[in-house]
């Protein structure tokens, strides 16, 4: 499905970083984010600089490769609209085609730039399944957004970045549960005003079959030409 909330069974410590975020909510922060500093927050992957250095500067220092983990930073190619790349965490690994990632200042939300979105879509549409290409969940469509972006690949977490990441854990598990079950409300009422989880649930099976076919054309060598 397109998009679901969080559980509280899987990435927990993921959860807790975003609970020490200021003023997150749902797919809303007021402070103004860029992907960068967010992803080194709640990855714990200490590299600094442009989004598109990270790929080169991650090559010896941590382990890297072209297939999803949780935790592991995806680094996107710049773009003629994208100059600097971007990067985003993974939040959870759905298939072998779908994943959820956490990231900052790509969607405009409420006519704002700089927020968070938590738990989106992201899609392999590679010929090769090796997450070269991807769709990413553009949140003023409520679906996957128009254009194709090339990836570097991920970046995965070492010990050192795992602890860093779930720093504070034990002392904030309390306000990590209950803020997931905030943003699980908060992101159900933007879907759809009024509605619960499960209408949001409801509401995201109904793009299972646009995923299906987008998947179904991308390993028939589908357009890579980006649209939005």
């Amino acid at each position: 499905m397109l998009k679901r909330t969080r559980t509280l069974m899987g990435s927990l410590a993921v959860a807790a970083v975003l609970s020490l975020v200021p003023s997150l909510g749902g797919a809303l922060a007021d402070t103004y984010w860029q992907c960068v500093p967010f992803a080194r927050l709640i990855s714990g992957i200490q590299i600094f600089g442009d989004a598109y250095t990270w790929w080169q500067q991650a090559i010896g220092k941590y382990d890297v490769g072209f297939q999803p983990k949780a935790g592991a930073v995806l680094c996107f190619k710049p773009t003629e609209r994208m100059r600097l790349g971007h990067v985003a965490v993974v939040s959870e690994v759905l298939t072998d085609r779908i994943v959820q990632i956490t990231h900052a200042n790509w969607s405009p939300i409420d006519g704002g730039r700089g927020k968070v979105e938590k738990d989106v879509t992201l899609v392999d549409v590679s010929a090769d399944g090796n997450w070269s290409q991807v769709k990413v969940w553009y949140d003023p469509s409520r679906d996957l957004g128009g254009s194709t972006y090339q990836t570097y690949g991920f970046i995965y977490q070492d010990t050192r970045a795992k602890i860093m990441a779930s720093t504070g854990l034990s002392g904030a598990e309390n306000t990590a549960i209950a803020m997931a079950q905030t943003a699980a409300n908060h992101m159900a009422s933007a879907v759809r005003p009024g509605g619960g989880p499960l209408s949001l649930l409801t509401q995201a099976a109904d793009s299972t079959d646009r995923i299906a076919a987008l998947i179904a054309k991308a390993t028939r060598g589908g357009d890579n030409n980006p649209n939005d």
